[in-house]
């Protein structure tokens, strides 16, 4: 048959309104077919010719034919807002009826018997005759196990892809272009929910689409296109999505991508697949810790499958088995897990969801990678004690500018990113190793031989094994070394690095904290720095006792070691402390007999100070003392030294630098608002020695001389005081060291 359409592509369609009404889902449609035991498919006869145009409309849609101009009187086929107007009389037409799913002029009717089937398929029928909607019967099909419905094969089992479309792909060419290889994965990405690890299967050919990637077919790639059809030829059956049968949610990652598998669980145990999904990891995910990849995974798959499981129970699946307590529905997120787990955490928070550990072997659909572990080598047994006595001991020695400028200018990297910085452009390359710094080109700067991005020294790769254990002299958490690392140096991938260096610590791992069980109580964050200080004592721990002491607004702590936790003892201790930073206005302590002592009472009283104390048994009314306590008692363990009061030395000073997470700024600053000095500052280069070296090269340009006089020697002098104006003559009589002569 001859189907007229307009070309109002230049016309009509860039004036007319455009109709912002939503194509139904194709996932949405299918899910509604659970149950079905045969299926009716309704063709309308030349759709959108069967709404009839407004008179007014008639005169936009004028065609120029070999026979003249004519006006179309109903809805031509080329109208930009044709789809959407017709889907949304379909949907007004057949809304409230059973067993019916509408896409555009395609229908399909279903039912759970061959009878609710006959009254159904009456219903749509009538309706249909009563607003005049004419069917194509040729293209009907009645009562039929399967049909063919917008690419799929529809059965009461499940759906599969369809034969022709499946024929199609099969019988495509080896790609040899770009626009080939999109056509290619365009077809194949259709029928991606019945591939599992499409992704990881495919990601030869997405590597030919990145960016600065030259066209190279190779045998990567042809494995890659031959495995693609004979995956899809494998024909995999999905089962129809039933509200009413058990939802689970399988996830995994492998090095290239991330995959997801929804199923339900049938009635006699076994699991059938509803959808896979799966896609490529991009070039930073790919740099993700091994966790982070798992958990982006389920991520992933709880956003894919979203119209499926949101407002249901459904029970998440992984191989990886901390995400089963750092994902647990039942628990908080631990406070030391990074800022993108505490992130993807929130997300999940708004689904209903367990979540449950299952071996690789027990995740077949999702895992794309055989998991073999790798055997881990210690060297504590093979070593002599007085080594490692030896290494406890070692004192990183401090990076300087100098060392930077040297390293900067050997580096074969960072010496070519330095002339191109100086010469103020980078040339045109696909060095993967100078991308990072090319995205950056525009907050580059020199600054005595050394690189700087913003305020931040990019620091060469030979210092940077230094650098990491220095700011890991502590043993602080990742977060702690990445707030105090970000005030001072840079390098690509340097978040990474901490992480790394965090999570293979040996003696971190040992003393790792447990995951709070309930959280905190919330104390009004006073507005000035030492008005509310949190006490409380910490042992006996190595042999003594301490007196710890934080502060709620800078987050500065001071621990003080104690002989005897006296009333007396304790009253001395804070009387040095206020000495240095004055009294404050409320003291918060635990119900201990020294803080509800009568001397005690009498001291806050004299002082002017307001004493709170925590609920009884309930230690977490004093959070932030508690806190304190068991970072310092962390730390201090972790820490190597020769006497405990070097490691409380050591422990303050870089917990007082370190910027805080809550307030983002360092104790120190916050408190006394100036910046400390500590090693870090060594690498900055010095302003003042270029200003000395100014200062002299003026001097050197001038040539000015010093004079020197001897004893005995004829001069001029000029007497001010006389306001004389003249030089009048006199007799070197005697010399004054240090003496300024001009």
């Amino acid at each position: 048959s001859v189907r007229i359409c307009g070309d109002y592509k230049l016309t009509i369609n860039q004036a007319a309104h455009i109709e912002s009404y939503p194509l139904p889902k194709i996932e949405d449609l299918l899910s509604a077919l659970a149950g079905g035991v045969a299926f009716t498919k309704l063709d309308l006869a030349q759709a959108y010719l069967q709404l009839p145009l407004s008179d007014s409309s008639k005169q936009y849609v004028t065609v120029n034919t070999h026979k003249g101009l004519f006006e179309f009187n109903r809805v031509p086929f080329g109208i930009t807002s044709a789809p959407a107007i017709f889907q949304r009389c379909m949907d007004t037409l057949f809304q409230g009826s059973n067993g019916v799913i509408v896409y555009i002029d395609d229908i399909l009717v279903t039912g759970k018997t061959i009878e609710e089937h006959l009254q159904n398929l009456e219903v749509v029928l009538s309706k249909l005759s009563e607003v005049g909607l004419k069917l194509k019967q040729q293209k009907c099909i009645f009562l039929a196990p399967e049909v063919e419905y917008l690419g799929y094969t529809i059965t009461k089992e499940g759906i599969k892809p369809s034969a022709s479309k499946v024929q199609a792909i099969q019988e495509a060419k080896t790609p040899t272009c770009l626009t080939e290889l999109r056509a290619f994965l365009g077809m194949l990405n259709y029928y991606a929910k019945f591939l599992p690890n499409l992704s990881t299967l495919l990601a030869p050919l997405y590597k030919l689409l990145q960016k600065r990637t030259a066209w190279q077919w190779n045998t990567a790639q042809q494995n890659a296109f031959k495995q693609a059809k004979e995956l899809l030829q494998q024909n995999s059956l999905l089962i129809h999505f039933d509200d009413s049968k058990p939802i689970i949610l399988a996830c995994d990652a492998s090095p290239y991508g991330i995959g997801a598998v929804l199923s339900h669980k049938m009635s006699d145990g076994s699991e059938r697949p509803i959808s896979f999904a799966s896609r490529s990891l991009t070039s930073a995910e790919k740099r993700y810790s091994q966790l982070d990849k798992e958990a982006l995974a389920i991520v992933f798959g709880v956003k894919k499958f979203h119209s499926y499981i949101y407002g249901r129970k459904f029970v998440i699946c992984s191989d990886h088995k901390p995400l089963s307590y750092l994902f647990n529905e039942t628990k908080p997120v631990p406070v030391m897990a990074s800022a993108r787990l505490q992130r993807w955490a929130l997300t999940l928070s708004t689904y209903q969801y367990s979540i449950k550990y299952k071996p690789g072997h027990e995740l077949a659909n999702a895992d794309a990678l055989s998991r073999l572990p790798r055997p881990v080598t210690t060297f504590s047994d093979h070593l002599p004690g007085e080594l490692i006595q030896l290494i406890n001991y070692l004192v990183p020695a401090p990076v300087t500018a100098g060392q930077i400028e040297r390293e900067t200018e050997k580096d074969p990297i960072l010496g070519q990113v330095k002339r191109y910085v100086s010469m103020g452009q980078f040339p045109n390359t696909d060095d993967q190793r100078l991308q990072p710094y090319i995205r950056r080109f525009q907050e580059l700067s020199l600054m005595h031989g050394c690189l700087l991005w913003g305020s931040r020294l990019i620091v060469p790769p030979s210092s940077r094994k230094l650098l990491l254990d220095y700011l890991h002299d502590t043993h602080d958490g990742s977060s702690r070394m990445k707030g105090l690392a970000r005030g001072y140096m840079w390098w690509p991938g340097m978040d990474s690095d901490i992480e790394n260096i965090v999570k293979h610590c040996e003696i971190c791992q040992k003393v790792q904290a447990k995951p709070a069980s309930a959280p905190p109580h919330c104390w009004n964050w006073p507005s000035q720095p030492w008005t509310r200080l949190h006490l409380d004592f910490a042992g006996p721990f190595l042999g003594h006792m301490y007196l710890v002491v934080v502060d709620a607004c800078t987050k500065w702590i001071d621990v003080s070691m104690m002989s005897s936790i006296t009333a007396d003892s304790t009253i001395d201790k804070l009387y040095n402390i206020f000495a240095s930073f004055g009294l404050p206005r409320t003291i918060v302590s635990d119900n201990g007999p020294t803080f509800t002592s009568e001397k005690f009472k009498k001291f806050c009283k004299e002082n002017g100070i307001k004493h709170i104390t925590s609920a009884p048994y309930h230690p977490q009314t004093n959070g932030l003392a508690e806190r304190a306590v068991q970072t310092f008692k962390r730390s201090i363990v972790k820490i190597q030294g020769n006497s405990i009061q070097n490691r409380i030395q050591k422990f303050l000073f870089r917990y007082r630098i370190t910027p805080h997470p809550v307030t983002n700024i360092s104790p120190f600053e916050f408190l006394f608002n100036r910046k400390p000095r500590c090693q870090l500052d060594l690498m900055i280069p010095d302003v003042s020695i270029q200003v000395e070296k100014n200062q002299e090269a003026m001097v050197q340009k001038k040539k000015k001389q010093v004079c020197s006089f001897a004893i005995g020697d004829a001069v001029y002098v000029r007497d001010f005081s006389a306001k004389n104006t003249e030089w009048l003559p006199g007799k070197m009589e005697k010399s004054f060291v240090n003496m300024l002569i001009i």
